[in-house]
């Protein structure tokens, strides 16, 4: 490799500089006019990009950072290059670059802009040449065409009076006799680190070098010599002085413990975004969105991309990161993935204008008009407002307006060229005396007197005066300028703001990483079937308002990569991020022994501001270490010739090589690496082969990612079409992870819950992983979409929340719909109707693509496409229906083939079936993430009763009346139309229903009803709720009542013809709720009458199971009606218990019920005195005694029709709610009445027994309970 002559292998990774870099223009290739940059031959030549070129780099490479020439060249001139002539602005630009390569590391660039004459007289003749043929096209066209096309090219001039083509051509032209062309020209330093300020100065310095008067000092080689070869890196903690052409420069490193090196301002980013809109994008950035920032300066762009990922600490920006694309990589604006990615806009052109393949999930950021837009629904950073609060109180004591200060930022961002411009345009320097020479050209380079000057010219004070404080302080030279101390201070108390942030929301962390490989081998191969993380525990471990943020930022590829860096640290050195952040949160818990404190949402405020500014002030302000001074080389004679204006060709031999001497500050790098080699030797002492552990490593690394970073140096069309490859493949490895994901948690949940049929994840992590499902669509449909779609119905234009997925499924629509007209086709699957025995019917859904979205359009509450679609996604999968809608909508060949390139996504058949199967193992699992989210909905219901019609009437003449309740509310009573058993009915979304109360009014001659079940389906996600009753509704007949409480249960979505079976009339001991019937005896003989063994572990079960209710985070808690009332509930196990020995056979023909007995207790209590043993026992019977007779009474006298059994229910439903039920069982079983109602071998009757039930309810003293309204409707206690 060249370049072996630097110091040794150890000592160059040290170097402060890697590579001095030139491009501009090669004279012998000419002008080339460059297409890449999306040529528009419209514009006047002089307006045109050309093919830049890098003309010289030094050295010529490095093994561990090899030249990528085509990378360096396209970020230095993004644009190509640009000419000018005399009569335009030529002021020097600064921007900076960063190349990420693929395994992640990055590389910094500081690039100069300038202008040089151009003196090649070819170049000035072709630019001469493409005038004259601009300039006939022109007149050509003007000539022909009306007024109209002239007013296209007059809006191309900044003068909007130019009229006449004389002028025109006057304005913008090149006449080679009259005017001097300059052409753009630049030079670079490209570092490890990003030492922006220092190689800012180094550059300023060499360009005043080059257009100053006087020669400099010693040869421009000698400088960039020094600083290639001779300059170290500062060690961590350090500072370390070098020297420009002109001045010292100064620079500085954070040492071990410190935040790592930044040295973007802060407060520019600040100043462009302002407080609150920055809080914002942070957010998205921490979420992983798509962020496409947007401006006119690439510097702008590059210290808003690194000014927000360094506010990241301790996590780190994990995807695709470009914070400047060259016009030739436009189409990465396709890729779908998250990106960080900027974008340089033309002057003149606004945001509308700006064709984006997909912006459902993109965060976009108009910096140069101080303007975000956001994608629709992300949640807040928990505590923003304290948060906001706590960083504008940093901004304000260094002056800076937290609502940003674009007035004030842009004249920040001219600084540099104001510096520059004045040389440039230096009209004092010949007329002052060479002594007062350097001293002027030193205050030029401070910012300070630049930033005086910029305010100054704003509010017209003149000039002179201003220049002179700061030539009384002699050592100016040697501290660090205050505004830039300023700016370092500022920088890091803000990232200490944004820090301890993290540090307090994740001091726990490391409680709930999961350690579950016992070496690293064994964790790099498993990595993709490990859990890594204990995120359910985390969660329910947080404050409540931290939830919606955090569930979703624990997804994201940063967090894993995080937590992997944690796990990986058993066996190798901590990531320096990791360690500062550890050692962060050891010193909080050193600090404050309060770890409950950490679950709390209380906002604590950072305290390490002051010590943070001072550790840098004390650096800058006693430096450290000094390089070697520049000195001359062993030159050529005659080469290194100045001439005024043009940079001089360097001589490359003295150039490509460091000196032989490794000098002082190798030998401390040969140490470093002697300590890396003993670490590299002892991983290899473990056996794992080094190769295949970077293989691993990569792989472990890179899961989850699709494609990191794009290569910038080859744009074959074979290239990017291999790049489109790798994200059809990412696209469908993160899909089927996310489906197993969703699968694993929602399964796994539900096997946990032992026979709980309300098992569950967390609403919010479900909600958390369907939302990323939605993103993970909307990503795999914007990618390859043709972006301007001749049919789309917007026409193109610019939609607020524009979805790729929408728009297809719009299109779709509309022709089905035309092909509906034209033939009015067969419904699918919409003829046949369930049957009953009864004849009752329930009319099976139709199963329609076009209908869901209907659903959908008719929701008001839903404003945008994107909300359109995320709603329509929630349908189809709560009907289980996804895979299929989005199968038939790919079936339209014609219609995918109109809106997608070919490499689409969409467009590769074999990945879009693997998609489609990954989709539909969903199908497994219930999701309500529908009714669940859309709570405010008018849905329409369809109910149907279905009456036992072998038995009774199959209708009755009375008036019924139904009323259904939901988790989210009821219907309120509703008449049911006479004769007739179906009804539907719109109401408010009643989320997952619960009971039904079914009544008549007995009037009329038929009016006993025997009624088998209640069907209820939500007609728009289809989901069926059958309501089990097999009792008679009806005076005299059954237990009396007129009205009764059914419970619901879903019923799963078979085919149907098994929906059919299901609603016939069910044999009488398979109707759910009929075990507990055994009062019942008139309809088909007795049931088989559970064992005391039996009954006692039902109500075991029954009362554990509300136990394991109440245990569970309040968002996974299902129906409490259901454990108490339904099929295996307290009250169903009761009277079980209490039906025991029951002497239940018929006095006088009657049947008796559970409710006669307590009904005698009552009239026992209330006419008797008790006789206890002592008298406060007496009085505890006593107040026991009154409150049974009062609620078995409100019961008794409640408005409503309400059967024995009923009243039974209700009675246990309020005494397990008010925690009577222990001191009312023991009055029951010594009461008179039992002796002539129960056997002597009921389990009433036994004291072991009874007592066990009364601990056993006991345990429900703790819980709040509170009852369903349907239940205790009426009732007043």
């Amino acid at each position: 490799m060249s370049g072996s002559g630097a110091p040794g292998p150890g000592a160059a990774p040290c170097r402060f500089a890697h590579y001095f870099v030139l491009c501009g223009i090669d004279a012998e290739s000419g002008l080339e006019p460059d297409e890449l940059a999306g040529e528009n031959f419209d514009q006047s030549p002089l307006r045109r990009t050309f093919k830049s070129k890098v003309l010289a780099h030094y050295p010529q490479n490095i093994e561990w950072n090899p030249f990528d020439q085509d990378a360096v060249n396209m970020l230095c001139m993004p644009k190509g290059l640009s000419f000018r002539t005399q009569a335009d602005n030529r002021d020097p630009q600064l921007h900076s670059f960063i190349i990420t390569r693929e395994d992640g590391s990055r590389t910094y660039g500081f690039v100069l802009t300038f202008y040089e004459e151009v003196t090649s007289k070819q170049i000035c003749t072709a630019m001469q040449t493409l005038y004259q043929m601009h300039n006939a096209e022109q007149y050509s066209s003007v000539c022909a065409s009306s007024s109209c096309s002239m007013d296209s090219l007059a809006s191309s001039i900044d003068e909007g009076d130019a009229t006449s083509l004389a002028k025109l051509q006057r304005y913008n032209s090149y006449d080679i006799s009259r005017d001097t062309l300059y052409v753009s020209k630049c030079i670079c330093l490209i570092t490890p680190l990003p030492f922006m300020q220092a190689c800012k100065k180094f550059l300023i310095q060499l360009y005043k070098a080059v257009t100053s008067q006087q020669p400099p000092p010693l040869p421009l080689e000698s400088y960039i010599h020094n600083i290639l070869y001779e300059v170290p890196l500062p060690p961590p903690g350090r500072s370390l002085k070098f020297y420009g052409v002109y001045e010292p420069i100064i620079c500085q490193r954070p040492g071990p413990n410190e935040l790592p090196l930044s040295d973007y301002p802060l407060r520019e980013v600040f100043e462009l975004l302002g407080l609150e809109n920055l809080v914002q994008v942070f957010t998205c950035v921490l979420l992983e969105m798509q962020i496409l920032l947007y401006s006119q300066d690439y510097q702008r762009l590059m210290t808003v991309a690194e000014g927000i990922t360094t506010l990241l600490f301790p996590f780190q920006w994990q995807h695709v990161y470009v914070p400047i694309l060259p016009a030739s990589l436009l189409h990465f604006l396709d890729a779908p993935v998250p990106y960080l990615m900027g974008l340089q806009s033309k002057e003149g052109t606004d945001r509308s204008k700006l064709e984006l393949p997909q912006e459902a999930n993109l965060c976009f950021v108009d910096i140069d008009n101080h303007f975000i837009e956001l994608p629709e629904e992300f949640p807040q950073f928990p505590n923003k407002l304290e948060f906001i609060q706590e960083i504008s109180e940093v901004l304000l004591q260094f002056g800076i307006p937290p609502e940003g200060n674009l007035h004030c930022s842009d004249s920040a961002t001219k600084l540099k060229n104001l510096v520059l411009s004045d040389l440039v345009n230096d009209k004092k320097n010949g007329n002052i005396p060479s002594n007062a020479l350097n001293m002027y050209e030193l205050l030029k380079g401070n910012e300070t007197i630049a930033r005086l000057q910029a305010l100054a010219k704003r509010t017209g004070v003149t000039m002179e005066k201003i220049t002179t404080p700061l030539t009384e302080e002699k050592d100016g030279k040697l501290s660090c300028e205050e505004l830039e101390l300023r700016d370092y201070k500022l920088n890091v108390q803000l990232r200490e703001v944004f820090a301890n942030r993290f540090t307090q929301m994740f001091a726990d962390y490391e409680a709930f990483v999961i350690q579950a490989a016992p070496d690293m081998e064994s964790w790099l191969t498993n990595r993709e079937q490990m859990q890594n993380f204990d995120k359910a525990s985390f969660l329910s471990d947080q404050p409540e308002p931290y939830l919606p943020f955090l569930s979703h930022f624990i997804e994201t590829q940063m967090f894993a990569t995080f937590i992997d860096n944690k796990i990986i640290s058993q066996w190798e050195e901590k990531d320096p991020f990791l360690r500062v952040f550890d050692s962060r949160i050891e010193k909080i818990k050193l600090y404050n022994v309060r770890a409950p404190a950490l679950r709390t949402s209380n906002y604590q405020k950072c305290s390490t501001l002051k010590e943070a500014a001072q550790s840098i002030e004390q650096r800058l302000m006693k430096i450290d270490h000094t390089a070697i001074h520049p000195h001359l080389l062993d030159m050529k004679i005659g080469q290194g010739k100045y001439e005024q204006g043009f940079f001089p060709k360097l001589q490359s031999d003295v150039l490509a090589t460091g000196p032989t001497n490794n000098n002082r500050w190798a030998s401390r790098s040969t140490t470093t690496q002697r300590r890396k080699d003993r670490l590299r030797q002892h991983s290899e002492h473990i056996g794992l082969d080094n190769d295949l552990r970077e293989k691993y490593m990569q792989e472990a690394r890179s899961l989850g990612k699709n494609l990191r970073q794009p290569k910038l140096s080859d744009l074959s069309p074979a290239v990017i079409a291999q790049t489109n490859w790798k994200f059809v493949e990412g696209l469908l490895k993160e899909c089927r992870m996310k489906t197993k994901r969703m699968l694993v948690e929602k399964m796994g949940h539900e096997a946990v819950e032992l026979g709980h049929g309300e098992a569950n994840i967390t609403g919010l992590e479900e909600n958390t992983l369907i939302a990323s499902l939605c993103d993970l669509l909307e990503r795999i449909w914007s990618h390859g979409l043709q972006v301007k779609q001749k049919g789309n119905p917007e026409g193109g234009q610019r939609n607020k929340g524009k979805s790729a997925l929408w728009s297809h499924l719009l299109q779709y629509q509309e022709r089905e719909e035309k092909q509906e007209h034209s033939a009015e086709s067969p419904v699918a699957l919409g003829t046949e109707r369930r049957k009953s025995d009864t004849g009752i019917t329930l009319p099976s859904l139709r199963v329609s693509l076009i209908q869901d979205m209907r659903h959908v359009q008719n929701m008001s509450e839903i404003k945008t496409d994107v909300g359109r679609a995320r709603a329509w996604i929630r349908l189809s999968l709560e009907k289980k229906l996804l895979s299929q809608h989005l199968k038939q909508l790919l079936s339209n060949q014609a219609l995918a083939k109109k809106l997608y390139k070919r490499y689409a996504f969409l467009r590769c058949e074999e990945e879009r079936e693997q998609f489609l199967y990954h989709l539909l193992s969903l199908n497994a699992v219930d999701y309500f993430c529908f009714t669940s989210v859309f709570t405010t909905i008018m849905i329409p219901y369809r109910s149907v009763i279905i009456p036992i019609k072998k038995l009774s009437n199959a209708i009755t003449t009375s008036n019924p009346w139904i009323c259904v309740s939901g988790e989210l509310g009821d219907t309120g009573v509703m008449q049911i139309p006479k004769n007739h058993l179906e009804m539907t009915f719109e109401c408010q979304n009643l989320g997952k229903l619960t009971t039904v109360q079914i009544g008549h009014d007995n009037s009329g001659l038929l009016a006993k009803w025997l009624v088998d079940c209640v069907m209820v389906r939500n007609e728009i996600t289809g989901h069926t709720y059958k309501f089990p009753c097999g009792r008679w509704l009806g005076k005299g007949v059954d237990d009396g009542s007129l009205e009764r409480i059914l419970i619901g249960e879903l019923v799963s979505s078979t085919s149907d013809e098994e929906l059919g079976k299901q609603c016939r009339t069910p044999p009488q001991q398979k109707s759910p709720t009929m075990a507990r019937r055994l009062s019942i005896t008139s309809l088909t003989g007795r049931n088989t009458k559970p064992n005391a063994g039996q009954i006692q572990e039902g109500i075991g079960e029954a009362v554990n199971n509300i136990v394991k209710h109440f245990h569970k985070p309040e968002k996974e808690r299902g129906s409490l009606t259901i454990l108490l009332c339904g099929e295996n509930g307290l009250v169903a196990a009761l009277e079980q218990f209490f039906h025991h020995g029951f002497k239940s056979a018929r006095i006088f023909h009657k049947n008796v019920f559970i409710w006669d007995f307590i009904e005698k207790a009552v009239a026992y209590f209330e006419t008797s005195d008790q006789i206890g043993d002592n008298e406060e026992a007496l009085l505890l019977q006593r107040s026991s005694c009154k409150t049974f007779c009062h609620y078995v009474n409100a019961i008794n006298t409640a408005p409503r029709n309400i059967g024995k059994d009923g009243k039974f229910q209700i009675l246990v439903c309020l005494g397990t709610r008010d925690h009577l039920l222990s001191q009312w069982i023991p009055l029951l079983a010594e009461c008179p009445p039992i002796t002539r109602m129960y056997e002597e071998n009921a389990l009433l009757r036994d004291r072991m027994t009874v007592n066990s039930l009364i601990r056993v309810l006991q345990t429900l003293q703790d819980f709040n309970i509170i009852l369903e309204g349907s239940l205790i409707k009426g009732v007043d206690v």
